[in-house]
């Protein structure tokens, strides 16, 4: 401890660099906390176990449809409390920047499966007793200026009506908010009627996108997935059940290995901190030599030098890194809430332990060459300049 007053004199020589430095590494660790905790969930094992609501899609592929018969036979399970089914529209309103969610679905069943959805009783009664109705969220009401009454015309791009048409005029009976602060994402989409969808579109007549299936036990969640799919097996339309979290991750898998990507994404940038902040290092030794030189001649040891050099490295390193991954988990919130707590990605005790782990030995890579610089330098030769 007897050190540390100079330690710190040696970090503070250049405040200015010191401090770049220091926000080069917070950035770098803020990436590597964020990232990491997406590689987690990517690579995680599927499971279902205490999830009290299920996605039931095509085994092969999301976008393949699935009867609209097996609504009956699902809900026959034990273990089932309600089925809805679902279908993307993926229409565009009035110009294809203005993208948002909209969805056809089994408005009733719908409803009961996903409480977070609230909605005034009228407006309610109004959306399951109107065939050509919708509810919108508040976020995106207001985006577009709607109102109760209004009607919206939508632009099919994968369903065009039985009568020629690739509009689809839907009328806005109801504007939904979310339950909990953290789902405001849900607020940005459309729901419709899906026998709307399904009496008037050119194909697929009597199909669904993915079924949602809300169990009575979410303990019992892992069985009754695994008997969903087991009676489905061998059929012309086999089933893949998980939770709601692993069907949204699974859009985003399509793209490739996640895990990979991401992985390839931290091996990038930690390249670039390792080469910053060597340098930064580099030259602070390189501008102290005489002073290093004074320490050894009135009695520092070698050996001193060198673990005094290599300190600063690693302080450096556990401040900025640290702090980096303190920030990424301010963020990860953010992020969940940005969709609609489907990305909820909490930064896990292996994150952190690897994340200190790199600090180390970032620390020691840097801080090292400058190091036994120290450790080599010739008192003669520093102070005669």
């Amino acid at each position: 401890m007897k050190y540390l007053p100079l330690l710190w004199t040696g970090l503070l020589r250049k405040k200015t660099r010191t401090v770049l430095t220091l926000l080069s590494v917070v950035a770098a660790f803020t990436l590597f906390g964020m990232l990491d905790a997406v590689r987690v969930a990517f690579n995680a094992p599927n499971s279902v176990v205490g999830i009290d609501r299920l996605m039931v899609t095509s085994r092969y592929s999301m976008i393949q449809p699935l009867p609209y018969a097996y609504t009956a036979r699902i809900q026959g399970l034990p273990g089932v409390r309600e089925v809805a089914h679902a279908a993307w529209f993926g229409g565009v309103y009035q110009d294809r920047k203005n993208f948002f969610p909209n969805f056809a679905v089994s408005a009733k069943s719908y409803l009961k499966i996903h409480p977070e959805i609230v909605l005034p009783p009228r407006q309610k009664q109004a959306f399951l007793h109107t065939r050509t109705g919708a509810i919108v969220g508040a976020a995106l009401a207001e985006r577009f200026g709607w109102e109760i009454g209004d009607k919206i015309p939508l632009e099919a791009t994968i369903w065009p009506k039985n009568d020629g048409g690739i509009v689809w005029v839907f009328d806005l009976v109801g504007i939904f908010h979310a339950d909990r602060p953290e789902l405001r994402g849900i607020e940005r989409q459309l729901l419709f009627h899906y026998d709307y969808l399904d009496e008037s579109r050119t194909k697929l007549q009597g199909t669904v996108g993915w079924f949602l299936v809300q169990v009575e036990d979410p303990d019992e969640s892992d069985r009754v997935a695994v008997a969903i799919d087991q009676m489905f097996a061998n059929s012309s339309h086999e089933t893949k059940t998980q939770s709601e979290k692993e069907f949204q991750l699974s859009f985003v898998k399509q793209i490739g290995d996640i895990g990979f990507i991401v992985s390839a994404i931290m091996g990038a940038v930690f390249f670039t901190l390792l080469l910053l902040t060597g340098n930064a290092m580099m030259q602070a030794i390189r501008e102290r030599i005489p002073e290093l030189a004074v320490l050894k001649t009135i009695g520092f040891p070698n050996r001193l030098m060198l673990l005094l050099v290599l300190a600063e490295a690693v302080v450096i390193m556990l401040i900025g890194g640290i702090s980096g991954l303190l920030l990424a988990r301010a963020l990860l919130p953010v992020l969940a809430t940005a969709t609609s707590g489907r990305l909820n990605l909490p930064l896990t005790l292996d994150t952190w332990l690897f994340g200190l782990a790199l600090m180390l030995l970032i620390g020691l890579v840097v801080g090292l060459p400058p190091a036994l610089r120290a450790l080599r330098l010739n008192v003669v030769n520093a102070l005669r300049g």
